[in-house]
């Protein structure tokens, strides 16, 4: 299963992208997508690069499914409004190339990859490149697309292992503590 990971930002926006089989991961490709070139007041520009940026990556490494961070509430609001509006081009990309998308807060995924929510950029990059077996460690914003990726790479397996457990239908929404998937 090949999956991409997505950290959405107005500025720069991480990917990553891993093939998992079963407990196995395998880098594939990671880096960011930048809208820096733009004026700072140019959202509608910059939206389209993130967009445009993030269906390249999807026709260039082919995924199956994606996985989005969620976004958290900042102190400031217009910065929340700001980088949802950057995590909505994202998750319609994705849908536009027709994969399934989850979605993990980022204290899941810290959880996940270094042990504890609170964990520092720094050590989610050091455990990415200890968990896929990188010569260096990624940059910030392609360390946590990547801890998304394999998140959702363990997470998927005991979604798929509950849904064969029940009779019950599985439910579309926050079935991971707060994620989401569609």
């Amino acid at each position: 299963m090949r999956i991409l990971g997505i950290d959405p930002g107005l500025q720069t926006t991480g990917f990553g992208v891993i093939d998992a089989d079963g407990s196995r991961l395998a880098y594939v490709a990671s880096g960011t997508i930048k809208t820096n070139a733009l004026p700072t007041g140019d959202l509608p520009g910059r939206l389209k690069i993130l967009y445009d940026g993030i269906r390249e990556v999807v026709s260039r490494y082919q995924p199956q499914c994606a996985a989005v961070e969620i976004i958290f509430v900042n102190v400031n609001p217009q910065s929340t409004l700001l980088l949802g509006q950057a995590r909505g081009a994202a998750l319609t990309a994705l849908v536009s190339c027709d994969l399934h998308v989850s979605e993990y807060t980022a204290v899941q995924m810290k959880k996940a990859i270094a042990g504890h929510g609170g964990a520092a950029k720094a050590q989610i990059q050091a455990m990415v490149q200890r968990l896929l077996a990188l010569p260096g460690e990624p940059g910030k914003d392609a360390a946590d697309a990547l801890g998304i990726a394999i998140m959702h790479a363990h997470a998927r397996v005991s979604f798929e292992a509950m849904g064969r457990s029940t009779t019950l239908q599985r439910r579309q929404h926050a079935q991971f503590k707060g994620g989401r998937t569609y």
